[in-house]
């Protein structure tokens, strides 16, 4: 008798984000997976400057990929988001969220670590510009965001932007691996 597919929807056509979402369930709910990315808003700015505003762009990005791939198991938004630490002469942390919903209604949430950003990327966030795009400017790069993303440029990838996210989507699933606690 095979497994059944479970389906998990990842609210982003960018790979580092679906293969971080396909080996975080892989890692701790081994199964078989059909993992796809589709492009949602998010409904924040392109660039979240808050923890707050991170969070509910990853919710959602989680919503409105359920709303339009209602059938699958899981849906998972990740939003990368900054925070000005006005306790350290305004200089930028650089996080993300994870969001995992599970067909029930279950949610797990999780941040990554946080890095700080050098000094040359972070007067460019001031000025309005995304991380992806600073991080181009200041390393010579494009599309970095697709690939390395700013913490592998800042690593020379020993963290890289998928390994990154893992580890977070790990922590967002812990509600699904214990079923029977209680997660708000």
């Amino acid at each position: 008798m095979s497994t059944p597919v479970q389906t998990i929807v990842v609210s982003s056509k960018n790979p580092n984000k679906i293969r971080a979402a396909h080996q975080g369930f892989m890692r701790l709910l081994p199964a078989t997976y059909e993992v796809r990315g589709i492009s949602v808003p998010s409904e924040v700015p392109d660039q979240p400057f808050t923890d707050e505003e991170t969070l509910r762009g990853a919710m959602n990005r989680v919503r409105n990929a359920r709303a339009v791939e209602p059938d699958a198991d899981f849906w998972v938004g990740i939003e990368g988001g900054v925070h000005v630490d006005e306790n350290d002469g305004g200089a930028i942390q650089s996080f993300a969220w994870v969001v995992v919903t599970g067909k029930g209604g279950r949610t797990g949430k999780a941040r990554t670590s946080m890095y700080y950003l050098a000094e040359e990327t972070a007067a460019l966030l001031r000025k309005g510009m995304e991380l992806g795009h600073a991080d181009n400017e200041v390393f010579g790069k494009s599309n970095s965001k697709h690939h390395s993303g700013s913490v592998g440029l800042l690593t020379d990838d020993v963290i890289d932007r998928k390994s990154y996210y893992e580890d977070a989507v790990i922590l967002a699933l812990i509600p699904f691996k214990n079923p029977t606690l209680t997660f708000k």
